[in-house]
């Protein structure tokens, strides 16, 4: 493990601690331009987020209905109702959600493909680079508003979901997470820079609780008119 990463776990409440949580369960309100643009207009109800610590699983209630919840692995979506009978299912989402461009529409197992990894990707942050498979290597800083943000390359393994392979993460003088760059590719594979604020510590874990996604221009730029995906966080418990 390199410093910069030691550090950075540090900073979010450490990998000792982390470990002793199997759940993270949050609710969440999100929004954005990406939704639409996908036919999949987000509405502003809270939705109550369930992932897994030591595994990449994710689920949301409700979903499209009060009755219906989600239930997501990297290679297997399903929507279900409470009970947990599966209304639909789909095995290799990726390569439905990756088929279109960046306006061709979602369906719904689409839609909660992306929530699934998306968030899961998001809440174990950054205690997820720690897992097997996962490498990451620092890469030159970033000088954002004058302040000097440090930066970590991560290279997801192939059994992992998530934007894309490589994602790079960007930390502040404290080390905690300022900035996230990826390329969306069940959305055309846009470059994204999505921003960090509002960070809380629950439990000892330290996250934040406002994300703003953007398109990113050539030069490595948010496009500030182009805010694709809000998503704001709260009631977080680890369980």
């Amino acid at each position: 493990m390199n410093e910069l990463l030691q550090h950075v776990l540090n900073a979010h409440g450490g990998l000792e601690l982390w470990s002793q949580f199997n759940f993270v369960q949050a609710t969440i309100i999100t929004g954005g331009e990406m939704f639409a643009m996908k036919s999949k207009p987000q509405d502003p109800t809270p939705r109550r987020m369930t992932v897994a610590t030591r595994k990449e699983w994710a689920s949301v209630t409700p979903f499209g209905s009060p009755g219906h919840k989600t239930d997501f692995t990297a290679g297997r979506i399903a929507i279900e109702s409470l009970d947990g009978s599966v209304l639909e299912e789909r095995l290799d989402p990726a390569v439905h959600a990756e088929a279109g461009a960046v306006d061709a529409p979602w369906d719904a197992l689409d839609r909660a493909y992306f929530n699934g990894y998306a968030l899961w990707t998001y809440l174990t942050t950054p205690f997820l680079f720690a897992m097997p498979g996962f490498t990451a290597e620092e890469i030159d800083p970033w000088i954002e508003a004058g302040e000097p943000w440090k930066r970590l390359r991560v290279q997801f393994p192939e059994e992992i979901a998530s934007h894309s392979r490589e994602q790079d993460f960007y930390f502040g003088p404290d080390y905690l997470l300022r900035r996230h760059d990826y390329r969306v590719e069940s959305s055309g594979g846009f470059a994204a820079a999505q921003y960090i604020y509002e960070p809380r510590t629950i439990q000892g874990i330290t996250l934040p609780t406002q994300r703003r996604a953007y398109m990113r221009d050539k030069e490595n730029r948010a496009i500030r008119e182009k805010l694709m995906v809000s998503i704001d966080i709260s009631e977080v418990a680890f369980l």
